[in-house]
């Protein structure tokens, strides 16, 4: 499985940094809430695709993405989403990811940060069911933090604002159940999104 290339990271990061701010204002605000050296997971609200590129600017360290296993069906696009930090996750056939998935456990116990969107798809402008897979994973292999994100669009007569908000970890104890750690994950993120 291919990993994340720096160079390509680095240079798509400027890009977006560049060209971004010309449509859209950024804030954000909780960013001491990451770890500075050990792995989390961050689990943000997905509105549009503009979220991934955003998310990737305001933290303050570089992310992997859990990604839709669609986006590497090609080889050209494959190489581009794993070069960027993109892990495939089919979630219709769960057990064609073990690969994935257990490349994600190594990650975070190399300190990386692994951004997800629970809800699975966009939903603007509204909550979307949290998907418990990826956290029955992680609860069960690894004791890393849970990062709650949340991200608000207001439209100007110009740009659009974009305030990105981390929230405070939840770092959950043994035997914690995925169910009561995703309902308050999910609420976490709808009230740092303001819905």
């Amino acid at each position: 499985m291919g990993g994340r290339k720096a160079c390509v990271y680095w240079m798509s990061r400027a890009v977006a940094g560049a060209f971004l701010p010309l449509s859209f204002r950024l804030s954000r605000e909780g960013t001491e809430n990451l770890p500075r050296k050990d792995g989390f997971l961050l689990l943000s609200k997905h509105q549009r695709w503009e979220d991934i590129p955003l998310l990737s600017i305001a933290a303050p360290r570089p992310l992997y993405y859990i990604a839709k296993y669609e986006l590497f069906n090609n080889p050209l696009s494959h190489w581009l989403t794993s070069s960027l930090g993109g892990i495939p996750l089919n979630r219709q056939q769960p057990l064609k990811s073990r690969r994935s998935l257990t490349r994600v456990v190594e990650l975070l116990k190399q300190g990386e940060g692994i951004a997800v969107f629970p809800e699975g798809t966009y939903y603007r402008d509204k909550m979307g069911p949290g998907q418990a897979g990826i956290v029955k994973l992680i609860l069960s292999r690894a004791s890393s933090p849970f990062i709650p994100v949340g991200i608000r669009y207001r439209h100007g007569a110009w740009r659009t604002s974009v305030h990105i908000h981390f929230g405070k970890a939840l770092c959950p104890g043994a035997g914690a159940s995925p169910k009561v750690l995703l309902n308050e994950i999910m609420g976490e993120i709808a009230r740092l999104s303001g819905l």
